[in-house]
């Protein structure tokens, strides 16, 4: 086996993580966070350099085993430029180089095809396409730009879409009160609180994502439930700007509890201002570096 499929190989048994649906309480243990094993960068042998700058730090893609893992690599290579736009991709060598079959490449460029990077047509073949193309609202791609070069640009805008959707949500959220997503909610906050004390930041950044989640989808506006991706995506991508939701810190639980309260008052103007008070973005004192986020 290669060097190159190995890698691809054994990184995706490490992409199955995710958050818990409603009721799920017991899937949020009190424990360390595993260690996200993550992809080296292998070269390919090739006479292309460019295709031999394989992903600088992959994550487990949603898809499994090597077509998942094509995926990501082919996609974090488009995303950060190294492979340009209009830039041909010719599944045989592609094939060759990742030692995969013709139908994991062409199954791996339909998806980077739906997602808009990739367009493939007679007589011309597949080719990378513009930015402009591109679904920049598919979570994938989210991950991925937070990992190349544009990675300050996708948290600038990630906020200011934050800023769009959520504090709407929670005044719309106010008005449909349900008591089994108001309890929801109420657990959410518990375990971010119980999480912060035991110093378990992924307990508490699932907790935070799945509340965030519920809060858009319980609005009861189903465009902007289409939205909640979005916003997990932004919760799971670290680095640049540091909202509330980005720190576990008491300020930070004490806006997702006045949240909570206001919903259940039907309060619809408070639990926007405390909405609008989260996501406020705090001075940081240092850069971070993003890092693979949890699926």
């Amino acid at each position: 086996m290669s060097t190159l499929a190995h890698p691809l190989m054994t990184a995706a048994h490490s992409a199955d993580s995710g958050l818990a649906g409603p009721g799920g309480l017991d899937r949020y243990p009190y424990a360390e966070a595993p260690v996200t094993e993550r992809l080296g960068a292998p070269s390919w042998d090739g006479s292309d350099p460019e295709l031999g700058r394989v992903g600088r730090r992959a994550a487990g893609s949603r898809g499994r085993g090597l077509h998942g893992q094509l995926v990501q690599q082919l996609g974090q290579m488009i995303v950060s430029g190294d492979l340009g736009a209009d830039r041909p991709l010719v599944p045989e060598e592609i094939g060759q180089r990742f030692e995969v079959s013709r139908t994991v490449v062409r199954e791996s460029l339909r998806v980077l095809e739906a997602k808009g990077l990739v367009s493939a047509r007679p007589n011309v073949g597949t080719r990378v396409r513009p930015v402009s193309d591109w679904n920049l609202l598919d979570p994938d791609i989210i991950e991925w730009r937070a990992f190349g070069p544009q990675r300050d640009n996708q948290r600038r805008e990630l906020s200011e879409l934050r800023w769009t959707i959520e504090p709407l949500a929670a005044r719309l959220a106010a008005g449909h009160g349900r008591e089994d997503v108001q309890q929801r909610l109420s657990d959410m906050v518990e375990i971010m609180s119980h999480a912060m004390g035991q110093g378990d930041a992924l307990t508490f950044s699932r907790a935070d994502a799945e509340f965030h989640s519920l809060l858009i989808q319980v609005a009861g506006n189903r465009m902007l439930e289409h939205l909640s991706g979005i916003v997990s995506s932004a919760l799971q991508v670290s680095g640049g700007p540091v909202t509330g939701c980005d720190r576990p810190t008491d300020a930070s639980l004490g806006h997702h509890a006045r949240i909570v309260d206001a919903l259940a008052a039907g309060d619809s103007a408070s639990a926007e201002a405390a909405m609008r008070q989260l996501l406020i973005v705090q001075p940081e004192p240092e850069r971070v570096v993003p890092a693979p986020r949890e699926h």
